[in-house]
């Protein structure tokens, strides 16, 4: 009986094992050949074959020497950092921040840029794009992609921007034109989504398959990750914690601004409840971080913002069940264990679930983090999935 070969399977088999390389180059490099092959399983002879193939793709290059013992020192190699670039940027009512990182992740530059009443969002992102691989001495031919991370719905389908209270000018139709004008990949993300993949990646929830971050600024917001992936519904809207129907505050009807449970929760409600304290700050997180120093003091102001976030958790978490909730945001942030401890006990007294609620662990920028793993993860499919020849 004879057998059937499968064609192209060589050729599949030296991608995988090539993708496997620059995986652990990108994680534990720089490595010998030796050391490739050892961690890979592959022979001395397929590891060295595929060094020079990435090393003709201009992915990999040599970069040192280990000393051994007896003969010849063992050259080591590296990913190439600028064989391609990605560039993130975060958008809120005043700034555009953008950065770019090397394709090892490394960020390169970082700027900012005031867009205090402008009416050009396109505009706006090409400067920031263009000025973030300038600084980082990017070629723009190098820039694989964009992410840009702003507030609003975003449509998982078309990728158009909604619901963008702060930002009148970002709506529908930005995306295909920020394609037009950078003539390359851009991806427009949910803001708190992309919190949420920085601290799947690097924070609170590493290790976490089922999680949610609530984002507790200004605005109020939620990041769903089921099974390791953001949950976003069909229409984008998976999260829009803040619209939530709550006791105590108005109905959200016909998707106005105003109204559910961010009424409750958002910065301004929370200044409001540490002003009737006694605690009087110009802005949120500082009444927060006041009434914890206070001791038994600001106690009341803890307890009454865990009371009123626990409104909006409970109906999440029965819903999703989730292991973790991640509170994030200045206000979240500002809270750290004292609130999240109370939120905690809050959400298990009043419902039959009772996940671990703690602080992020994002030291800053976290939607600009995310947007550049995010570019990241999909430039690295891009590049390091095309490494054969046709």
């Amino acid at each position: 009986m004879s057998s059937t070969r499968l064609p192209g399977t060589p050729r599949l088999l030296r991608a995988i094992n090539d993708r496997a390389a620059l995986e652990l180059l990108l994680d534990q490099g720089p490595l010998t050949r030796a050391q490739l092959g050892e961690l890979t399983g592959l022979s001395k002879v397929t590891a060295s074959q595929l060094v020079e193939r990435l090393e003709e793709r201009g992915l990999v290059a040599r970069v040192g020497e280990q000393a051994g013992g007896r003969g010849p020192n063992a050259s080591l190699y590296a990913v190439v950092p600028t064989s391609a670039f990605v560039v993130g940027v975060e958008v809120g009512p005043e700034h555009a921040v953008a950065a770019c990182a090397d394709i090892t992740g490394k960020v390169v530059s970082r700027v900012d840029q005031s867009i205090h009443d402008s009416d050009d969002p396109v505009g706006v992102v090409h400067k920031a794009v263009i000025d973030a691989a300038h600084t980082g001495r990017a070629p723009l031919t190098k820039v694989r992609r964009v992410v840009l991370g702003s507030p609003g719905l975003v449509d998982p389908g078309t990728g158009d921007l909604s619901f963008v209270f702060d930002l009148p000018h970002w709506q529908r139709g930005l995306l295909a034109a920020l394609r037009e004008d950078l003539k390359r990949a851009v991806v427009v993300e949910n803001d708190v989504n992309l919190a949420a993949v920085a601290e799947l990646y690097t924070g609170a929830a590493k290790g976490v398959d089922d999680f949610v971050l609530v984002w507790l600024d200004r605005g109020v917001g939620m990041a769903v990750v089921l099974g390791g992936r953001l949950h976003r519904g069909v229409s984008g809207a998976a999260g829009e914690i803040g619209y939530l129907p709550v006791a105590g505050a108005p109905m959200p009807r016909g998707g106005r601004a105003k109204g559910g449970f961010k009424e409750l929760a958002a910065a301004d409600a929370v200044r409001a409840v540490a002003r009737e304290h006694g605690f009087r700050y110009a802005t949120a997180q500082e009444a927060v971080r006041a009434a914890i120093g206070a001791g038994a003091d600001g106690a009341p102001v803890l307890d009454e913002l865990a009371r009123r976030l626990a409104l909006g958790l409970a109906a999440a978490c029965l819903v999703l069940d989730p292991a973790l909730v991640v509170l994030a945001g200045e206000v979240g942030r500002a809270g750290g264990v004292a609130l999240a401890q109370r939120v905690q006990r809050e959400v298990a007294g009043i419902a039959p679930v009772s996940p671990r609620v703690v602080t992020t662990e994002v030291e800053a920028e976290p939607v600009l983090h995310g947007a550049l793993l995010t570019a990241l993860d999909a430039t690295r499919d891009e590049v390091f999935g095309s490494t054969i020849g046709a």
